[in-house]
């Protein structure tokens, strides 16, 4: 059977790319405008400090971009491999079932050959360039048995089927192929973008990289303030829900029989308890480092991570971020709950999982490592959505 096989295609063996300790300083986003303002202005064609910080920003949100399309081809690949797989071995099995069907044929031709019933057929049968063409031209079928018509029925159907199987897996190994070139692309742009801000990064001078890391505390510190502002909110506003629900419970002494609100009490306790588990998963992974395409147990990008603490949950999201925004129900971040998706940026290549107050545990970019962020970490207009994924 194996000999029918044909030759599989080999996949691309892609590995992450772990970027220097280099980039954990000094990596930052866009500059803040009073520093920017106060600048000195350039005397050469050296860029800017502040040129610099936003452009290694850009590469590394680009490199980001670059990823998530590198996990939805390499998924993609994953799958069609599996489908190739699984054609080749349907084609072999059939095909071996071809060839049984056609030694049983022969074993007819040669049956009316040792008892001279057909001994010109048998030529022909053998001659022919089709079965089916000895059968046309000689009305064979009408001197066959029962038995044997059926064999011929069954030789023609697989004959037909294997074809079919045959031309499928001819049309999956061009589409497995064109799955492993757009893989290699993504691979080739991430690398790119990764190279061009290392290279960037290389030629700061320490003061230069003390100032980026000085802007970048007073980044933090907004982005805390921030978060402290959105945990205040949320916590007047719950505190407003409970005192509204306990002024109607004393407005009657039989609470109202809502089988609506009942329902929806158990499905807050049960998304609770799955969002407790996910957010236990993701702070057991705080401190190990962002790796580009990399789902765990060691290292984790974004998507990564957060798939993998819902999985801990017991339950599955998709891989890219692209898919898991829309992988449950948007709520509006004045009612993000902990385990909610943030998403982030208009083309949604960002994800951390909430963890309340204003604050998130994420992979942020190469060179650092899974942490608590303030979901306010690259600006309040970086936020693209909130999503409860059970």
């Amino acid at each position: 059977m194996a000999s029918h096989r044909k030759s599989r295609p080999a996949g691309t063996r892609v590995a992450g790319i772990r970027t220097p300790a280099l980039a954990t300083a000094a990596l930052t986003s866009v500059a803040l405008l009073s520093q920017t303002a106060n600048a000195s202005p350039s005397t050469d064609d050296k860029p800017s400090l502040e040129e610099v910080e936003k452009k290694v920003d850009d590469l590394y949100r680009q490199a980001e971009s670059a990823t998530e399309k590198y996990n939805a081809a390499k998924e993609k690949t994953a799958k069609q491999r599996k489908r190739v797989d699984t054609l080749l071995d349907d084609v072999a099995q059939r095909t071996q079932e071809l060839n049984e069907a056609r030694e049983e044929l022969g074993s007819f031709a040669a049956a009316q050959y040792r008892t001279g019933a057909a001994a010109p057929d048998t030529a022909t049968f053998l001659l022919a360039d089709t079965p089916q063409d000895y059968f046309d031209q000689t009305q064979l079928m009408d001197r066959l048995t029962g038995r044997q018509k059926q064999a011929v029925d069954d030789y023609f159907t697989q004959q037909s089927a294997t074809m079919k199987k045959r031309q499928e897996a001819t049309q999956s190994l061009e589409t497995l192929t064109e799955s492993q070139n757009d893989l290699q692309t993504a691979k080739s742009t991430v690398q790119t973008k990764l190279s061009d801000a290392r290279e960037l990064l290389s030629k700061l001078t320490a003061e230069e990289k003390a100032r980026l890391a000085a802007i970048e505390k007073r980044k933090q510190e907004e982005a805390a303030r921030k978060a402290a502002e959105l945990a205040r909110q949320q916590a007047e506003a719950e505190a407003e829900r409970r005192r509204q629900e306990a002024a109607q419970q004393q407005e009657t002494t039989e609470p109202p029989a809502d089988s609506s609100a009942s329902d929806s009490s158990s499905t807050d306790s049960s998304y609770a308890t799955k969002a407790e588990k996910a957010l236990a998963f993701a702070r057991s992974q705080v401190g190990k480092p962002y790796v580009w395409g990399a789902t765990g147990p060691d290292s984790y990008d974004c998507s990564g991570l957060t798939q993998a603490a819902w999985k801990a949950a017991g339950v599955d999201i998709p891989r890219v971020t692209y898919d898991q925004v829309n992988a449950g129900t948007t709520v509006s971040l004045a009612n993000a709950r902990p385990g909610d998706l943030i998403f982030f940026y208009d083309d949604v290549t960002h994800v951390g999982i909430y963890i309340g107050n204003g604050m998130m545990i994420h992979a942020p970019k190469p060179g650092a490592y899974v942490r608590e962020e303030s979901i306010y970490y690259d600006g309040e207009s970086s936020i693209h959505s909130v999503v409860r994924p059970a």
